[in-house]
C-alpha cells in the first residue's frame, strides 16, 4: 500500500494559464498526428509515422489529451468536460490529479521508475548499428514491413552473418527471426532479454529503448505533464526515422535515403546519432522521474 501524505505541495494555475497550456499542446499534439489522423481508414501506412500507433497501442487523441502533471490545481476546471475524466479530483470549482491513482498503479509506477533509473545510470552500448532490424529479415522469404529490401536477401544475410548481433531489447529481439536467435550475443550471457530482466538489460544507447520512453510517460497518466509526454513522442518519432534509415529496407519511395550500416560511413553516422538520441533520452527519463519525484517518497524505488 502507498499512503499518501496530505502535506504535499500543491501549485495552482490560473483558467486562463491552464487552458493557454491546453491549446498549446492541442495544437501541437495535432501537428504531430496530421499524417496518421489522414491515413486513418486507408490502405496506405507510413513505415515512420503509423508505426508510433502500431507498435504502441495509443491513439492519436490520447496523446491530445492534455495534463498538468501531479499536484497542479487547475483554477476553475471543475465545470469542465476534463472533470469527468478518470483520476481527476475536485477542490470546490477546482481540479487536481487525484492520488487515488498513484495507490492504484504503484506497482507500475514503481516498475518505470526503476527502468528508466536503470537505464540512464548504464553506458551506452554503440555497437550494435542496428542490426536488430535486419536480423528480423534473416534468411526469411516473409517480411514485416511492405517496402522492399534494398540488398537481396543473400546479401542481407551476409551483412547479419558479418557483424556482432547484441541486441539487450526484449520488444527487438522478440522478433527476430528463429535463424537469427541463436546469433545474438545476449545469448552469451546468464539470460536471454525478457519482459521480467528488461531492467538488468537495458541499456540507453538502444535505440528502442530511447522510443519506449514514450510508452512509459503515456503509461503514468495524468502524472505527466502534457509538454514532457510530447517531447518523449518527437524523441521516439525521430529514433524511428533512424532505426528504419538504417534497416535493410529500401524506403527511397517515402523519401528516406539509407543509412547503410554495412559501410564504415554508415556505420559512422549511425553511432553520431545514436548517441544524440542517448543524451535526449537520458534527459527525458530524468524529467520523467523527476515528476514522479515530485510525488510521496513510498512510491519511489529502494536505492
Amino acid at each position: 500500500m502507498v499512503h499518501i501524505s496530505p502535506a504535499t505541495a500543491l501549485t495552482a494555475l490560473t483558467a486562463g494559464d491552464w487552458r493557454e497550456l491546453e491549446r498549446r499542446h492541442q495544437d501541437r499534439a495535432d501537428a504531430a498526428t496530421l499524417g496518421r489522423r489522414q491515413r486513418a481508414g486507408t490502405v496506405h501506412t507510413h513505415p515512420v509515422d503509423d508505426f508510433l500507433f502500431t507498435y504502441y497501442p495509443f491513439r492519436p487523441g490520447l496523446l491530445r489529451r492534455w495534463h498538468p502533471g501531479a499536484n497542479v490545481v487547475l483554477q476553475g476546471a471543475a465545470t469542465e468536460e476534463r472533470a469527468g475524466w478518470k483520476w481527476y479530483r475536485s477542490e470546490r470549482d477546482d481540479l487536481v490529479v487525484d492520488h487515488a491513482f498513484i495507490e492504484k498503479n504503484a506497482r507500475s509506477i514503481r516498475f518505470i521508475v526503476t527502468l528508466l533509473g536503470r537505464t540512464a545510470q548504464r553506458a551506452g552500448d554503440f555497437g550494435c548499428f542496428g542490426l536488430h532490424e535486419w536480423a528480423m529479415v534473416y534468411k526469411q522469404g516473409e517480411h514485416r514491413h511492405e517496402s522492399p529490401l534494398r540488398l537481396s536477401q543473400g546479401d542481407t544475410d551476409t551483412v547479419v552473418e558479418s557483424h556482432r548481433i547484441a541486441c539487450t531489447h526484449f520488444d527487438a529481439f522478440r522478433f527476430f527471426t528463429p535463424a537469427a536467435v541463436d546469433l545474438n550475443s545476449e545469448q552469451a550471457r546468464p539470460v536471454l532479454p525478457s519482459r521480467e530482466n528488461q531492467p538488468r538489460l537495458e541499456q540507453p544507447g538502444c535505440l528502442h529503448a530511447g522510443m519506449d520512453v514514450y510508452k512509459w510517460a503515456i503509461k503514468l497518466g495524468p502524472l505527466i505533464p502534457g509538454d514532457l509526454l510530447l517531447d518523449c513522442f518527437d524523441l521516439a518519432r525521430d529514433i524511428r526515422e533512424l532505426d528504419m534509415q538504417a534497416s535493410p529496407y529500401d524506403l527511397s519511395e517515402w523519401g528516406y535515403s539509407p543509412v547503410a550500416i554495412e559501410t564504415p560511413t554508415g556505420k559512422a553516422e549511425y553511432v553520431r546519432r545514436q548517441r544524440g538520441f542517448t543524451e535526449r533520452s537520458n534527459g527525458l527519463r530524468a524529467r520523467v522521474i523527476a515528476a514522479v519525484g515530485a510525488l510521496p517518497e513510498p512510491v519511489l524505488p529502494a536505492r
